[in-house]
């Protein structure tokens, strides 16, 4: 009879086994080896569980009498901070080591790309909402504008009454004047660009298109009360409504007049002094056609030619410089001089 021998060790199958007594202690490798082969990893994972079990770790505390002749105390492994000349060194303010800080750019910075505004997406937008704009008051006001056309140039009688006009058509016309301030703050705002400056301390240029369009705005609610206020007080009230009427449809007619330009400046990249030169042109004939009416409704039965020049000039050459110089004043204020 053979000896029983005291290394040997019968295999478990299963987590819930337990080890065997032994005189020595296995290593893992011998305990997944002891399993079967189909064993899967939760049965392997509860075998090294069964056999080995954590313990506390109680380190030593005696002082460290293991250093060099002349030199202080070891220090203890759990003291993990850094000398000096650790911590600070030619390197330590490198971002790539300090990923909390912004990096940057590395190398050189390239020409930034010129502004266009055939590539300006907001400018685009505003001009695709005019349009609608455009669309959407003619088809309110049609038949208004069709007479008013076909009246226009006929000779003013004093029997003849006023334009009746709808809610609709003069919110309608209304929302053509908002356009015609768009039309013409967008023009100077592209004459600035051009010939005066493209940095200013606002944080968005658009915000300068913005101020420009309120300063028109405000142009045009100024003349139209004192043209209002001037034209009660010198002649009668019917004339002063069919004038007030007439005048409307002019400035709104001007928006449309001043609509292709815009597009052309936008879209096509063309000469500025070409588009200077057709805008010049687009005001003055409003400004003539405004003459012709003022002429008609009001002074025409007296033949007087002094008197309108004097009209003409204080209430419509006046307000147009005038909005002229506030907008370069608002240009230069907000302008960055170099």
């Amino acid at each position: 009879m053979l000896s029983h021998d005291s290394i040997y060790i019968e295999p478990f199958v299963g987590p819930s086994l337990s080890p065997p007594a032994t005189p020595r202690q296995l290593t893992p490798y011998q305990v997944l080896k002891n399993l079967p082969k189909d064993a899967t990893p939760a049965q392997q994972d509860s075998a090294i569980q069964a056999w080995f079990q954590p313990g506390e770790i109680h380190y030593s505390e005696q002082p460290d009498t293991l250093h060099l002749p002349g030199y202080g105390k070891g220090k203890s492994f759990k003291d993990v901070s850094l000398p000096q000349y650790y911590r600070e060194s030619y390197f330590s303010s490198d971002t790539l080591y300090h990923p909390e800080l912004d990096g940057g750019r590395f190398g050189v910075a390239g020409d930034p790309v010129p502004y266009t505004v055939y590539n300006d997406n907001v400018v685009g937008s505003v001009l695709l909402v005019c349009f609608v704009m455009s669309l959407t008051a003619y088809s309110a006001c049609r038949h208004l504008l069709v007479e008013m056309v076909k009246n226009f140039f006929k000779k003013y009688k004093t029997t003849q009454m006023s334009l009746s006009e709808t809610y609709n058509e003069v919110r309608a016309q209304a929302g053509m004047m908002v356009q015609t301030s768009i039309m013409l703050a967008l023009l100077y705002f592209f004459y600035v660009r051009y010939y005066v400056s493209s940095t200013f301390v606002l944080s968005d240029e658009y915000l300068l298109a913005g101020i420009y369009t309120l300063a028109v705005i405000l142009y045009f609610c100024i003349t139209y009360a004192v043209n209002f206020v001037v034209n009660a007080v010198f002649f009668d009230n019917k004339r002063n409504i069919q004038y007030f009427f007439v005048h409307l449809f002019i400035d709104s007619f001007q928006g449309v007049l001043l609509f292709p330009p815009v597009m052309w400046l936008a879209f096509f990249n063309p000469d500025p002094k070409s588009v200077i030169v057709y805008v010049t042109f687009a005001i003055a004939t409003v400004k003539l056609l405004t003459l012709y009416k003022c002429y008609d409704i009001f002074f025409r039965q007296n033949d007087v030619y002094l008197q309108i020049i004097l009209y003409f000039c204080t209430l419509e050459i006046t307000p147009l410089l005038a909005l002229w110089s506030v907008l370069e004043v608002i240009t230069n204020g907000l302008k960055i001089i170099f």
